[in-house]
């Protein structure tokens, strides 16, 4: 069965660590966010993975391609005009079922659960914040009765937590193109919660799914969370560690150096890391990195970076160098 990845976006919110990536390639505990999401996908018996590309395309194309041969197909989205133009090329004219699952978010489920159910999923969680989400409405039976993206005064606060299962390609397929006809825009985009409602209006009925693990990679404090998560289960210490104490969770890369340091909990090290007489708690350090004579807490470091005698927290971009002494 299929699934459509959405990932061309730019990741504005995560730079300085998509300058030089996309947004999906950023690592977390230890692999890109994307790799995570097709692993659970793979997993769940989901077999043909369909990836939008757009931003550094080859970036994801080369690293799949050659860990994946022959799994992936990776349509490219010239424009960026919203989640429903990604989503448009992914789409067959076929009234087989695909899964639409979004390449920034985590979602810890059994994705098998939607293509057995039969129904149009879409899979939601309860937010303090609903205007930021798309947000549904719906009855006693848990369909869905109303679809609202970002709502200036939310009649719900569950929001839609970025997988949607599709009972029929060609008639979302058929909506989004009414939804670009007729130039319907949501701040400025062609939004899937849009073609979905169409959707609804021609008597197509959605289901809410409930779900409670669901993690955004979009912002660095969101990406943070995201890595404590995931080394729950992607903890491991392939690297060398002299005079060091660790606290799990804590992911250490191929190649990478510890020397009398603390490390975790809740860190993350790339491949080729060197740290030296640090301390490091809740903290992505990606590869080829180095700390030194450090005190770091909520911090991403970028690749090649070199971070010394500094305290606190950072957010280095790749082969910045930071140092606390004057």
């Amino acid at each position: 069965m299929k699934a459509i990845i959405p990932a061309a976006g730019i990741g504005t919110r995560l730079q300085p660590h998509t300058f030089n990536r996309p947004k999906v390639m950023v690592p977390v505990a230890g692999k890109p966010i994307l790799e995570h999401i097709a692993e659970s996908l793979f997993d769940s018996g989901f077999d043909r993975l369909c990836v939008i590309v757009g931003y550094k395309k080859e970036a994801v194309t080369d690293y799949f391609n050659a860990r994946y041969p022959g799994r992936f197909t990776f349509p490219v989205q010239e424009e960026m005009k919203g989640l429903a133009h990604a989503v448009l090329y992914g789409l067959e004219d076929t009234d087989e079922p695909a899964l639409i699952i979004l390449g920034d978010t985590i979602i810890d489920m059994d994705f098998g659960r939607f293509k057995d159910s039969g129904e149009n999923i879409i899979a939601v969680v309860k937010v303090d914040d609903p205007s930021r989400f798309g947000i549904v409405e719906t009855d006693y039976n848990s369909f869905i009765t109303a679809m609202v993206e970002k709502p200036e005064k939310p009649k719900s606060d569950l929001a839609i937590a970025g997988a949607y299962f599709i009972k029929n390609q060609k008639k979302l397929k058929s909506a989004i193109e009414e939804l670009m006809e007729k130039e319907i825009k949501t701040r400025g985009e062609y939004q899937l919660t849009d073609a979905l409602a169409i959707m609804m209006q021609k008597g197509e009925r959605f289901r809410a799914m409930p779900i409670n693990d669901w993690y955004d990679c979009g912002k660095p404090e969101t990406l943070l969370s995201t890595n404590r998560f995931l080394l729950r289960s992607h903890g491991k210490n392939h690297g060398m560690c002299t005079d060091c104490t660790i606290y799990e969770p804590v992911y250490i890369g191929e190649g990478s150096r510890i020397e009398n340091s603390e490390i975790g909990p809740n860190v993350a090290i790339g491949r080729g890391v060197t740290v030296r007489h640090s301390r490091i708690v809740n903290t992505m350090i990606f590869r080829d990195a180095t700390v030194e004579h450090s005190e770091l807490q909520d911090s991403i470091i970028g690749e090649r970076a070199r971070v010394s005698h500094a305290k606190g927290a950072l957010n280095t971009g790749d082969e910045e160098l930071v140092s606390g002494k004057g």
